[in-house]
């Protein structure tokens, strides 16, 4: 996928001001979890999560970024999914409450099978920030 640039929520754009103006050290709680939406979401509100099959978020792992972009370091796996449409993903933190940071779009929507796997390849789930 592209690199995703100026898809960061509402409320991250938020955290992230407060805490380069020094107002705060709040960070999102880990691990991040990335979710897989049937309907997009935008800066204010959540798209519409999967639910059912097999499915549950999956925890992001990063390398460390380079040119004010990061990319997850290892694949995200699911499988048992219920019969959808995948249009995007989502980024959320495991805080009791979670928080949504980041969302994006598939490079293509992705129609699924009862049963069927879905994966993102270590690299393809670019972030950036510019």
């Amino acid at each position: 996928m592209s690199p995703i640039a100026d898809n960061i929520s509402n409320t991250a754009e938020n955290r992230t001001l407060d805490w380069m103006m020094g107002s705060t050290t709040t960070a999102p709680t880990t691990p991040l979890k990335v979710a897989l939406v049937t309907a997009a979401g935008d800066d204010a509100t959540a798209g519409t999560e999967v639910t059912g099959g097999s499915y549950a978020r999956k925890t992001l792992t990063v390398g460390a970024s380079s040119g004010g972009s990061v990319s997850n370091s290892a694949d995200l796996d699911w499988t048992g999914m219920p019969a959808c449409t995948i249009v995007g993903w989502e980024i959320w933190d495991s805080a009791g409450t979670s928080i949504r940071w980041w969302y994006g779009p598939l490079d293509a929507s992705k129609t699924l099978a009862a049963g069927d796997e879905f994966k993102l390849t270590a690299g393809s789930l670019q972030l950036a920030i510019s």
